[in-house]
């Protein structure tokens, strides 16, 4: 279950690097969003949390659209448990071999025997 905090430094972590790769300063995202840069440095850090119209625009500012969707969490595939579904890979990875040759056994496409 996602927590309030979690979502808050969610949302801390994407205006980060929203701003760090639009190449802004905390000062002139600021500027751009008219807000102070102590305000933006609290939604960095997840001290406060933005609404969404104020998160929104924040993104914008940074040339950065936001997209929303909804989508189901997979909780059952195909009437098998997650659990169980996990265990039938890991067992089926199992049977891979640890380590491959160096040396390629078949012969090279494109070259006669």
């Amino acid at each position: 279950m996602t927590t309030a905090v979690d979502s808050t430094n969610r949302f801390a972590a994407l205006l980060r690097r929203a701003r760090i790769d639009a190449g802004l300063t905390l000062r002139a995202l600021a500027e751009r969003v008219g807000t102070s840069h102590s305000t933006l440095a609290a939604y960095e850090q997840g001290r406060k949390t933005p609404s969404v119209a104020t998160f929104a625009r924040i993104l914008e500012c940074c040339d950065v659209a936001l997209d929303m969707s909804l989508s189901r969490r997979i909780r059952r595939a195909d009437d098998i448990e997650r659990g169980e579904e996990l265990r039938a890979v890991l067992e089926l990875a199992e049977q891979f071999p640890r380590r491959v040759s160096r040396r390629m056994e078949l012969p090279i496409f494109g070259r006669p025997r």
